[in-house]
């Protein structure tokens, strides 16, 4: 019998990755095309008086991107499907993010703390978007030393929610984001 605590969980999660896979935003679109069903209803008078949001372009969202997770900490906890253990604390720093030319990969130097892994390494990380909001995505991606991991990471506001997986091993994790002191390399 399955424990009552995980299926809301595992639940939410299928439906939003069922929400997100009908509508197709895994790219940021232009303002246009994000603009919100309910704008489009509404009236000339309204728009031209601010009553529509104008949605951002790709290139605000990549810059607000780079900015926010520029000099940050991702600090919070990871659980283990199958093992009926507290959550873990896990932290990991992305001192700067700056986007490629080549499609959707960012490169991130980010400092992982992970196991008996304390290290600093230059990643070159997708970043899909779903509408607005930016989500790491790895696929069988080999970090040297480390090991090899699958991932899904959204961004929201302050936090940080996703789902990974470590070879045979895997999990939940979640947590909150916090600005790096300022250091004279910054």
């Amino acid at each position: 019998m399955r424990k009552s605590g995980r299926w809301p969980i595992a639940l939410s999660l299928w439906m939003l990755v069922g929400v997100v896979a009908a509508t197709d935003e895994f790219q940021p679109r232009s303002a246009a095309a994000q603009e919100k069903p309910a704008a489009q209803g509404a009236s000339k008078d309204e728009s031209s008086k601010g009553g529509a949001k104008k949605a951002p372009t790709a290139d605000e969202l990549y810059k607000k991107f780079a900015e926010e997770m520029s000099g940050v900490k991702l600090v919070g906890q990871f659980t283990v499907v199958g093992k009926e253990v507290p959550p873990a604390k896990e932290e990991y720093s992305i001192l700067s993010a700056t986007k490629m030319e080549n499609g959707d990969f960012w490169l991130l130097q980010a400092r992982i703390k992970y196991g008996g892994n304390d290290v600093t390494l230059p990643l070159p990380i997708e970043i899909k978007w779903a509408g607005t909001t930016p989500v790491i995505t790895l696929d069988n991606f080999t970090i040297p030393g480390m090991g090899t991991f699958s991932a899904r990471v959204l961004f929201h506001g302050k936090t940080y929610a996703g789902t990974w997986t470590h070879d045979k091993v895997g999990g939940h994790m979640f947590g909150t984001l916090e600005k790096l002191p300022a250091t004279k390399e910054q």
